[in-house]
């Protein structure tokens, strides 16, 4: 099943719960439009080079698309109609005024210099600038792609329309208009909710509380420094060369050193006794009662979810479980906090960029996370709400609250 697939079966289960009409659920299986640019580049050598863009917009009818662009060898449309989807849930559920959209270059940016990372990134830019702007469709950061990049999109389409217009895209550095938490807002934002689920759901006090976080990139290194100074016991991480557990506990800021230094968080084997190397496989299955998945897409599957022994899996990845996965998972008690609830922390600082953008007028850190807060603690309530009154999974829950507000906007406008 593709990912796009996991998608629509997601949308059906809870259609079939709430009882959506089902000419809403045609218009939300479909995205408005789909996008593909062909992107020529000059490189070092001098040599054209032809890079495939895309960039998918699946629905606005509560507000402008919203969504990252990733650069990655492995991108393809399926995977961007999926993201643009679940971009178009994860708003309605945090309830922010947006859409769903995303795009993609297939490329790996480690291969390119600095340079013909530029030229690539302004190119994509012109290819795609009749179909984006604050008002229609804003980009941001997603894997690979940073605010550098965000800076060269803002300048290039300020370029092509003669004045400065920095809402073209959302996670920009502050010195060129981005908003203050924004770079940790997807983890934190994460932690927001988890903490809600553990008022209710948790069986042990912080300090007891065992965390492994799989993915060790700027939500799962900022979750897991998040976690540690809240008391919570980091006892496991990884990235793409592999994993560390400690059974008694290790420090994120001595594992992100080694990273940094060494090139992994396997490096810090060694620096004590009770810490062991593992594969990516193999972390998943440890022994943990918190498992983060912020990695890439279908990390459990129906291959590995019953071997799982995290009693509460936070999702700050997009798609980390598959549906055949969760319905083991919900079969044997694990309680999942979905991706688009469990990460929407980053597109509502994107939303509080768009808005200050807007005004001209910027917050501040604490008046950043007081509003973050808010809506997380709110969205979740929604959720949980409608987990207890369907009696489903939290991931059917969220798609409940989302789907109940995006058919109320499409019935209200009409136009079909």
């Amino acid at each position: 099943m593709s990912l796009f697939e996991n998608t629509l079966t997601q949308i059906q289960k809870a259609a079939k719960l709430m009882k959506l009409d089902p000419n809403v659920e045609t218009v939300l299986s479909n995205p408005d439009r789909i996008l593909e640019v062909s992107v020529p580049v000059k490189m070092d050598n001098g040599a054209i080079r032809i890079f495939r863009g895309f960039r998918v917009q699946h629905n606005n009818v509560r507000g402008p698309y919203k969504g990252g662009i990733r650069y990655h060898p492995q991108v393809d449309m399926d995977e961007v109609k999926a993201l643009a989807t679940w971009m178009t849930i994860k708003c309605a559920v945090v309830n922010i005024p947006l859409g769903g959209g995303k795009g993609g270059v297939i490329v790996d940016p480690k291969e390119l210099s600095l340079r013909e990372l530029e030229r690539m990134t302004r190119r994509y830019t012109m290819a795609i600038s009749n179909f984006i702007g604050p008002d229609i469709d804003v980009p941001a950061p997603d894997v690979y792609t940073n605010p550098q990049i965000m800076a060269w999109i803002v300048d290039e389409y300020s370029k092509i329309h003669g004045k400065n217009i920095p809402g073209v895209v959302t996670g920009k550095s502050i010195a060129i208009g981005g908003s203050q938490g924004r770079e940790d807002a997807t983890s934190q934002g994460g932690v927001y909710v988890l903490e809600e689920v553990l008022k209710q759901y948790g069986k042990k006090p912080a300090a007891e509380t065992r965390v492994i976080i799989q993915g060790f990139g700027n939500a799962g290194s900022h979750v897991a420094r998040m976690l540690h100074a809240k008391g919570f016991k980091i006892i496991g991480v990884s990235d793409s060369k592999g994993a560390l557990y400690c059974k008694d506990g290790l420090n994120p800021a001595d594992a992100m050193t080694c990273k940094i230094e060494g090139g992994s968080v396997g490096e810090c084997y060694g620096s004590g006794e009770a810490c062991e190397m593992m594969t990516n496989e193999q972390i998943l299955v440890a022994d943990c009662d918190i498992l983060v998945l912020s990695a890439m897409e279908s990390q459990v599957t129906a291959a590995n979810a019953a071997n799982v022994k995290a009693g509460i899996i936070l999702e700050l990845a997009n798609g980390p479980v598959s549906p055949e996965a969760d319905e083991i998972l919900e079969g044997m008690g694990v309680k999942v906090i979905p991706d688009i609830l469990a990460n929407a922390g980053g597109v509502t600082v994107s939303y509080f960029e768009l808005v200050q953008n807007n005004m001209n007028y910027y917050w501040t850190a604490e008046e950043v996370q007081v509003k973050l807060k808010t809506i997380m603690v709110a969205a979740w309530q929604s959720v949980h709400d409608n987990a207890l009154k369907f009696d489903t999974s939290f991931r059917a829950a969220a798609y409940i609250s989302a789907m109940r507000r995006l058919e109320e906007a499409i019935k209200m406008r009409g136009g079909y």
